[in-house]
């Protein structure tokens, strides 16, 4: 069979990756078309994916607007000359490349707030994932997962820490050090939202120097760090994940990586304008189980960091926590193989359930204070 996947951001690539690979080792062949934006591409090369690029994004706001009729152009005449026998991918793109075709589109979604997204792409969709948490019924082709898409590369059945990764960011054994991860907010569902500007940016690192160390990841790469007691984050973007398994704590205005930080055991905080009441069910489940921060207010959340890091029991108790959170989480590597393979479709595989998210999951945040 011919297996198309969808990558267009970096998160993407990892979500695949892993089902890229099985499936291939299984006899499939297999495409990724990917989008070379952010650090994606180096990504794809990294752990050697067959792929070709449809197109490039910038990480401004409106790029994606004057890419756009490129990007489809290209997709549909590589899907066509492909012919995939299913599509997997996160939104319109995947959903429309597989209308064209006339293949089985599988789209995994984790984002509420992405309604112009969803109503451009549901209507094409044999089979829509998302979380459990996932706070939105998408109608009959909807089907939950106990996790999240990151469970795809963080789950234990497919994620192991290296053991060389201090040395590789020149930190001791014992040295504490913090990750700030700056988003771009140059997606098309980025557009009126916001995170730590650059003022605040400065402020963040001379509160957090002075408790760890301090590595920033900027996606914009406009940070300046002639002046400033912190370090760019200059490993290869595929050893992210091993570098904030061993992180005391992550600070971030972006989303996909406080989920990471959750699902490896790291305290984090999150801070940005989509903070609030009409948040993703993701970022509030992972509050309500003490794993991660959404705090909007940018002086709350500095304060809290610093509480953190202030506190020795914090890596042992999050330890606990996020094992005992992750103990009935699938393999949602195995969820999307067996989907792809499977004659008898979604609710033949196992871990895929058609029950609504419980009402709890919407609820209040219980936190630890």
């Amino acid at each position: 069979m011919n297996h198309l996947f969808f990558t267009n951001t970096p998160a993407h690539v990892h979500l695949y990756k892993h089902a890229i690979n099985a499936l291939e080792s299984r006899g499939h062949d297999v495409l990724v078309l990917g989008r070379d934006y952010g650090v994606t591409k180096p990504l794809l090369d990294y752990y050697d994916l067959p792929y070709r690029l449809y197109g490039r994004l910038a990480t401004t706001k409106w790029s994606l607007v004057r890419q756009l009729p490129a990007h489809y152009w290209s997709i549909l005449r590589q899907t066509r000359r492909y012919d995939p026998d299913t599509v997997f991918g996160m939104g319109a793109y995947a959903a429309h490349a597989g209308a064209l075709s006339r293949t089985p589109v599988t789209l995994i979604l984790d984002s509420e707030p992405t309604s112009l997204d969803h109503a451009v792409s549901r209507p094409f969709a044999d089979t829509i994932l998302t979380p459990y948490a996932f706070g939105k019924d998408l109608g009959p082709n909807h089907y939950r997962f106990r996790g999240f898409k990151e469970s795809a590369y963080l789950h234990p059945d497919v994620f192991t820490p290296r053991d060389d990764i201090r040395e590789k960011l020149g930190v001791g054994p014992d040295e504490r050090y913090v990750i700030c991860r700056l988003n771009a907010f140059g997606s098309h569902h980025d557009v009126s939202q916001s995170g730590i500007g650059p003022r605040k940016r400065r402020q963040l690192v001379e509160r957090l120097a002075p408790h760890a160390t301090v590595f920033v990841s900027d996606e914009g790469g406009k940070m300046c760090f002639d002046d400033v007691d912190a370090r760019p984050f200059d490993l290869h973007p595929g050893l992210l994940h091993d570098a904030l398994a061993e992180a005391s704590l992550l600070v971030a205005d972006t989303q996909t990586m406080v989920t990471e930080a959750a699902l490896l055991g790291t305290p984090a905080i999150r801070s940005n304008s989509f903070v609030g009441e009409s948040d993703m069910g993701n970022f509030i489940e992972l509050e309500r189980e003490g794993l991660i921060y959404n705090i909007a207010s940018f002086d709350a959340a500095l304060d809290r960091a610093c509480s953190l890091l202030d506190d020795d029991s914090v890596a042992a108790r999050w330890a606990e926590k996020r094992d005992a959170y992750m103990a009935d989480m699938v393999n949602l590597t195995d969820v999307i193989v067996d989907l792809a393979t499977n004659p008898d479709g979604p609710s033949a595989v196992e871990g895929l359930s058609r029950d609504d998210a419980p009402a709890y999951r919407r609820g209040t945040p219980t936190v630890e204070h």
